[in-house]
């Protein structure tokens, strides 16, 4: 019998319950799990994501930041995570707009969980002056400064933020987000328009991960930047314009040669970690493979792998989007 392959499109139209077509953050274990895969970056313990020692302290300190968060989450308030009204959630969703968006109006909340984070992050200024500079600069912002710093973040205008601030705001946007997007029902929030922002907040993806497991086995889904949801989109498709037709992968790691002839199907490090670049807009976004390494972490992954960055961008392709923990200006 002859099996006729379905096209990207006819994937899309299959029933929607088939494939789990949005997942939600758990924030509780998230920010848990990524600082434990950042150090182990840190420590260049990946096979597929290579980490010279000039990044190492970097992600050793992102890691101190993503603990905080994870304190945050732990100890802050529930209601200051609170849902907006159930009637303007029904809104955005009647049409089909992103229940969370990140423009707009901020909960006031948002505040409050950064000076929480930044009080989390007190112990590690003790002995570095560097880092003890930053916590108090951030924290005589006033909440002009403060807001104006956050609209550029959510924006992603790099030259309206000091590059060394802007992680920490990212920081604490993404828990006051993150810890909301979980407490939405998945099955009533619908992919908007544009498959290639995040329908529960409207924030670009950070990196793509195939996942494995469950429904989603073998799926490729976008990790949004600021929310942590994740949204399906099939595979060999570029999800900064859409288009299948011109799309190509590079790796840091050479293909496994283990085994001459048969290529490895799991395990191969050249396929942890590779940038899906697009001849058509000359973008490219990371994607990562679950099937490759279980324990993937999308946004940490994506930060330790500027080799990759460097790889691609030599040769000619712009990065579709930033990541909200690396941050650089026109100087």
């Amino acid at each position: 019998m002859v099996q006729r392959l379905l096209a990207p499109g006819e994937i899309e139209a299959l029933d929607h319950n088939a494939i789990p077509r949005l997942l939600l953050p758990q924030p509780r274990s998230l920010f848990a799990a990524r600082a434990a895969r950042l150090r182990q970056l840190a420590k260049n313990e990946i096979k597929g994501i290579p980490v010279g020692e000039t990044l190492r302290g970097y992600l050793l300190l992102m890691a101190a930041l993503v603990d905080a968060q994870a304190a945050v989450v732990r100890n802050f308030p529930s209601d200051a995570f609170a849902l907006p009204d159930a009637a303007d959630i029904d809104i955005s969703l009647e049409h089909n707009m992103p229940p969370l968006p990140v423009s707009g109006a901020r909960p006031p909340s948002w505040r409050s969980v950064f000076s929480a984070l930044l009080d989390q992050l007190d112990p590690l200024a003790d002995g570095q002056p560097q880092i003890a500079s930053v916590l108090a600069e951030l924290r005589g912002l006033d909440s002009a400064e403060l807001e104006g710093c956050a609209d550029a973040v959510l924006s992603e205008l790099t030259d309206s933020v000091n590059p060394l601030h802007a992680p920490f705001i990212a920081a604490a946007l993404q828990i006051m987000w993150t810890m909301r997007a979980g407490q939405l029902d998945a099955q009533r929030v619908a992919p908007l328009v544009t498959n290639t922002l995040c329908p529960v907040c409207g924030a670009h993806p950070v990196a793509s991960v195939i996942r494995i497991g469950g429904q989603s086995q073998g799926y490729r889904y976008l990790q949004c930047s600021c929310c942590a949801s994740e949204w399906h989109m099939v595979r060999v498709k570029c999800s900064c314009c859409e288009h299948t037709a011109r799309i190509a992968y590079q790796s840091i790691e050479p293909a496994d040669d283990a085994a001459p002839g048969i290529p490895n199907k799991a395990n191969d490090p050249s396929k942890v970690a590779r940038a899906e670049t697009c001849d058509d807009c000359r973008t490219y976004r990371k994607i990562f493979n679950q099937e490759h390494d279980y324990n993937v972490e999308p946004l940490a992954d994506d930060l330790a792998s500027l080799a990759l960055d460097l790889l691609v961008g030599e040769a000619g392709y712009a990065r579709a989007s930033g990541n909200p923990l690396l941050w650089f200006n026109a100087e």
